[in-house]
Order: C-alpha cells, then structure tokens, then sequence
C-alpha cells in the first residue's frame, strides 16, 4: 500500500499547492493522473485476485499488457519464417501471395534443414511430363448413387455460418461458384449465404441435426429432403468426428446466436448451442451405414459419405464389414486429421487425441482396399493443406482429392490472430459483430479465394509433372521420402504396410489378423 499512498500524497500536494498558485497550474493537472495512479495502486494492494499485482501494484499491469500482445510480438519479431505454428510465414505468404495474384516465388533456396528428421521430399523424375491444360476431376457416386458429382482437387472444408461471418461465408461460396470447386457447409446449417453465389454446396450434418432438426434436436427427415433436394447441393455429408476435437461436441456462445443463426440451426436465440458429441441416428457400424443410405434415398440419389478423424482401427474395420454385410456403401470419406481445426478446442484434445492426417488417410486407405472397398468409395483430406505439395502427399499417402479450411480463412483475410472463438476477430472472418464483419469485402475476397485455389491446384500439377505423373491415380508411395535421422531417408512405400485389394478378405496379414477379427458390425469395440 506505500506506492499507492506515496502517490496520493504526492497528487494531493500538487493539487493544494496548485490551487494556491504555488507552481504552474501545468502542475496542478498532472495531480489528476497521479491520483488515478494512486487509487489503482491501493486497489491492486486491497485486491485478492493476483499476487503479481499484490506485491507489484500499478507496474504489475505491464506484465499482464505483454502477455495480451504476446501472439502479436511473437509472429511479427520473433518467429522465423518457417517455425511458427500453427501455419508458419512462409505458408501463409505463399496463401496471401497466390490470392492476390502476385508471384509466389522466392530466391537463394530454401531456408528447411533437410537433413532434419522428419523433413519429407517428393522425388523427380528424369523425364517430367507436361503439366495438363485442364485440371483434373474426381468422380464421385458409387454404385447406389444416381447423381453423381465431380469433384475438384482442392475445396473448401467445413466452417459453419456462425462459426464464420456472413461476409466470410459469401466470399468463400462466391469463390467456388467462380472457380468451379465445392464448398462444405460445416455443420451450422444451409445458411442464404451458402445459396446465394450460386457455389457447389457439400451439406454438413453433425450430431446436432442444424438444419433439420427435431424441436427435442432429433434428426428430422422431412426437413433433410426438402434442403437437400436445393440445386446447389451437390452431396450430403454426416459428421462423426473432427480433427481438433474428435469425440466431443461443438459450442457455440450464445453471443454469436442471434436470431438469423437461430433460424438457420432451428435453435433458441441468445441461448449457447450445444452439439452433442454422438448421434441419435445409430449405434453400432450396420445402423451408421444403414442411416447414410437413408440420407442418399432421402437427397434424390445425391453421393453421401462421412467425416471423421480416424482413431481405433478395429472399429473402422467393423463400418467396413458393416458395409460388406449390407450390400451398401457411403460414396465418399473425409478423413480429418488431428493437426486441423478451424474452432476452439480444449488444448489437451487438440494436442493429444486423433490420428494424425497422414497416419488417418493410411488407415482409412488401407482398410478399404483390403476390404475390396476402395473403387466404390472416394476420399476426401482435411488437415492443413495450403500448398501444391501438401495436396500431393496427401494424394499420394491414399487420398483423391483434399480440403482446405485455415488456408481458405487466409485467403478471405485471416491474420491468424487466434481470436475466433472470442467474436473480435481483427479481419472480419469469425465474428457475429457487424462492425468487424464489414470490414471482409466480399467482392474482393471472392477473387482471392478462386484465385488461391486455382494457383494451388496449378502448382500441385505442376509437381506431379515434375515427378513424371500426368494424373494423381499415377502417383505412388515411392515417390515421398521422410528422412528418419541425418544419414538415412525412407520411401513411404518402405516406411509403411500397404495392402492389396481384396486382403483382407482372403487372408488378413498378421499386423491385421487380430483387428479384422475382432472387428463387430454390430458392435463399436473398444
């Protein structure tokens, strides 16, 4: 308390001795600031709430100020250009640069130790092929599938209206509908600003049925019928799990539920929204896949599939012998890895729960080849791709096309402030607050969107050209190494067990048997 009385003294000094025309009454104003002073200081000393402030009163705050603009000073003074995370500088520049039309290109070599373990190249080949003209498709719809899509290379991952702006939603979608690629809803519902550009809608259902839910938040059919039957809808999509929190349910504050957001996820306005982290809809493998050839009946034939971020293998083995045994399929998997996520997550989850994309995609992959699975079923990447050479690894590690969420977000204008779950996002991308939102110009970010994505997919042909590969079905795990320590480099075709179609079903090989074996239809074993 002696700082914070010193100062009150001192203050009531200056303002006596100014009110009798001592000194200057330059003086007597600064008293006012002092006083100020001295009552925050006595009220750090009386308060209970922080130590630092206790034994540190007024000069204690400087600590807290610093810890505030902690993230700012680390990404633009601190962070070099290709450490920082969760997206370092260099691939955000690279984002920026190629939304903006400029040139993505850098001199004097690369600043990677490549002799880091860990560090992962893809391999050239002595006779490059000529980059193709047109970028290539994928065609998705199996054989229960009566409208089947083609699907680009590289799409928008899902983020909900709600999660982001209305502003953020319309460039994203006007993006696509320019450019020619899909855009996932997210699982916030079938919002104006989905339908309005005009884009190719993935329509995202998640455990709390947005969009067509019951008034109990039960799935409502009739409600699913009517929205899917929308032109713009291209697939139908259900989503178990997501990469930053696999296993738990999605909030969403009830600040950011205003009564727009209310109306397009059916819920209360004002009040937080809640998703639980599992579905009504089914309990065991054969009900999960029994209710997605519901939903493809129910969308007039549209391809549907499922998202998750893979975990125990047994029990994706137990969905494919579900699927064997019902003589159905989902037409597409998206397979979310444990490093994505555009939302809040609790730190332990999004540190320590879920594959990894690249273990997820070699599970999933696998699992349906040797299941005899693989040529009916498409897959879908999501987890950090922002570069032609992350959608390269991610197609050659068992993928056919992948999705993008944060680099979209950079796109449109994210800084990576890391304020998206507080509503005062500094760009305008992930906030329910007007005066932010408008500061996201959607013409302008529209452009930028069609203009990242289309670079990104050049840059990824490009690539494989320089591999030898006119087409991703030609690419092959030999050609990504990962160096393992500073002297020896594996392929992935060395480094990891791929099966053959059908393997599973003649004779599991024994790093299989025992999964395969106990794997239920019927059951999600643990």
């Amino acid at each position: 308390m002696r700082i914070g009385l010193v100062v009150l003294t001192v203050a009531a000094a200056l303002a006596a001795a100014g009110a009798a025309g001592w000194i200057s009454p330059l003086w007597w104003f600064a008293a006012v600031p002092l006083a100020l002073l001295g009552l925050l200081g006595s009220w750090d000393l009386l308060q209970r709430r922080h130590s630092v402030l206790r034994n540190y009163p007024v000069v204690g705050h400087v600590r807290f100020l610093l810890e505030r603009i902690r993230p700012e000073l680390q990404q633009y003074f601190v962070e070099r250009n290709f450490d920082g995370r969760p997206f370092d500088r260099e691939v955000r520049t690279i984002v920026y640069e190629r939304a903006k039309g400029t040139d993505a290109e850098q001199p004097y070599g690369t600043e990677q130790d490549v002799y880091q373990p860990g560090y992962e190249f893809l391999v050239p080949s002595m006779a490059p092929r000529p980059v193709p003209q047109v970028p290539p498709r994928v065609r998705i719809g199996g054989p229960d599938c009566s409208r089947p899509y083609d699907m680009a290379l590289l799409n928008v991952s899902a983020m909900s209206f709600g999660s982001l702006s209305s502003n953020a939603i319309l460039a994203l979608n006007g993006g696509a509908a320019a450019g020619g690629f899909a855009h996932d809803t997210g699982e916030g519902g079938l919002s104006e600003y989905h339908l309005r550009p005009g884009g190719d809608l993935v329509w995202e259902i998640g455990t709390g049925y947005f969009g067509c839910r019951t008034r109990d938040g039960g799935f409502d059919p009739a409600e699913f019928a009517d929205k899917a039957a929308h032109d713009h809808v291209k697939c139908v999509s259900l989503k178990l799990s997501q990469g930053a929190k696999p296993g738990i349910g999605g909030v969403l504050p009830g600040a950011k539920v205003n009564h727009e957001i209310a109306r397009v996820r059916d819920v209360p306005a004002g009040r937080t929204v809640l998703s639980p982290p599992y579905h009504r809809v089914f309990s065991t493998p054969r009900e999960l896949v029994r209710f997605l050839a519901g939903m493809r009946e129910l969308s007039g034939g549209k391809p549907t599939g499922f998202k998750l971020c893979p975990g125990s293998r047994r029990q994706f083995l137990a969905v494919c012998k579900a699927m064997l045994e019902e003589g159905t399929a989902p037409d597409f998997i998206i397979v979310d890895g444990a490093e994505g996520g555009t939302g809040a997550a609790p730190l332990e989850f999004a540190d320590h729960v879920g594959s990894p994309l690249t273990e997820g995609l070699l599970t999933v992959h696998n699992a349906l080849v040797g299941a005899g699975l693989r040529d009916r079923i498409r897959i879908g990447a999501s987890g950090k791709i922002a570069t032609g050479a992350d959608l390269v690894k991610r197609l050659l590690q068992g993928a056919d096309y992948g999705n993008a969420a944060r680099a979209m977000m950079f796109a449109v204008g994210c800084i990576q402030a890391q304020r998206c779950h507080t509503n005062t996002c500094p760009t305008g991308v992930t906030t329910q607050d007007p005066r932010r939102a408008r500061a996201l110009d959607v013409g302008d970010k529209t452009l930028r969107v069609r203009r990242f994505q289309e670079a990104t997919v050049a840059g990824a042909l490009q690539i494989m050209a320089a591999m030898g590969v006119s087409d991703p079905s030609q690419l092959r795990p030999h050609m990504l190494h990962r160096r393992i320590d500073p002297y020896i480099e594996r392929s992935y075709e060395e480094l990891y067990e791929w099966l053959a179609p059908g393997h599973l079903l003649a004779e599991p090989p024994a790093s299989w048997a025992a999964d395969w074996d106990a794997a239920d239809p019927d059951r999600f074993t643990v």
